[in-house]
């Protein structure tokens, strides 16, 4: 992983509109649900790292939390600091950095959200590293939750949109399958960019390695996203309820968890 490619990828791709669109839109629900029930009460410090757009910051910051954003990707976190201008309730701070070298004092923080940088460290020493830092900055007790594609995300995904007519996608996916490593060198727009694809036991493996306790691995948006007229479904309230209860309903179950696109391990320092 360079972090070139990463910054690269995102001065083009429109993340910050990616939440509000298609099954973004369940993932934010879902994972706006599980953090309500997990991080502790406002006006806690919680330290957003990979927190791009400001998307969670500002969802955070109007329910009264003390929220510190970091991104290594200049061009959101400039966006992130329109948004927080313009907000009743804007963030605190904001900072362009690396999560594998928070500029933040130890125990200083009372949760923090690894909400992107896990799945773009291939190498699993950089991962290591960013574990280590959040567990640093973080007080004890603290929170900790860490965000993860699936490993099988890809696979479903080419079932859905019938991509197993492009031999490029096939050979991405096929990687993908058999270590996690995720490099789209042809650059293919539809097809993300350098990633690492989480196994939901390796997620926790990881998290729990770092020193954090009671950790537990949750599928975020369950297998509702994968239906290929998800948006008319979300339109629909009832449908939209449903999935969302689903997801819910399975968000623990190991059997499931791994159909989810998007895992989140949360955790505590003991």
């Amino acid at each position: 992983m360079t972090l070139r490619d990463i910054t690269e990828y995102y001065d083009w791709f429109a993340e910050e509109h990616r939440l509000t669109a298609r099954e973004g839109q369940l993932e934010f629900v879902r994972t706006c649900d599980i953090l309500s029930r997990f991080l502790p009460a406002a006006p806690a410090r919680i330290v957003d790292v990979g927190g791009g757009a400001g998307v969670y910051s500002l969802w955070l910051a109007e329910r009264g939390y003390e929220v510190h954003l970091i991104d290594a990707t200049p061009r959101l976190v400039e966006e992130a600091r329109k948004r927080s201008a313009a907000s009743a309730r804007p963030i605190a701070s904001l900072t362009i950095g690396d999560a594998r070298s928070l500029a933040l004092p130890d125990d200083s923080a009372d949760a923090v959200l690894l909400m992107g940088p896990l799945y773009h460290l291939i190498d699993a020493g950089d991962r290591r590293q960013a574990l280590s830092e959040a567990f640093r900055v973080m007080k004890s007790p603290g929170r900790v939750a860490v965000a993860a594609i699936s490993r099988y995300a890809a696979a479903l995904d080419g079932i859905r949109s019938g991509r197993a007519t492009d031999p490029e996608f096939m050979r991405l996916r096929d990687r993908g399958l058999r270590d996690g490593i995720h490099l789209n060198e042809s650059k293919h727009p539809d097809y993300f960019t350098t990633a690492f694809f989480h196994r939901p036991d390796d997620l926790r493996d990881e998290v729990s390695a770092a020193g954090f306790a009671d950790v537990r691995v949750l599928g975020v948006e369950g297998p509702g996203w994968v239906m290929p007229d998800f948006s008319d479904r979300w339109n629909d309230h009832a449908l939209r309820s449903d999935i969302v209860h689903v997801a819910r309903a399975v968000e623990s179950e190991p059997s499931i968890v791994g159909a989810s696109a998007h895992l989140l391990a949360i955790g505590r320092k003991a």
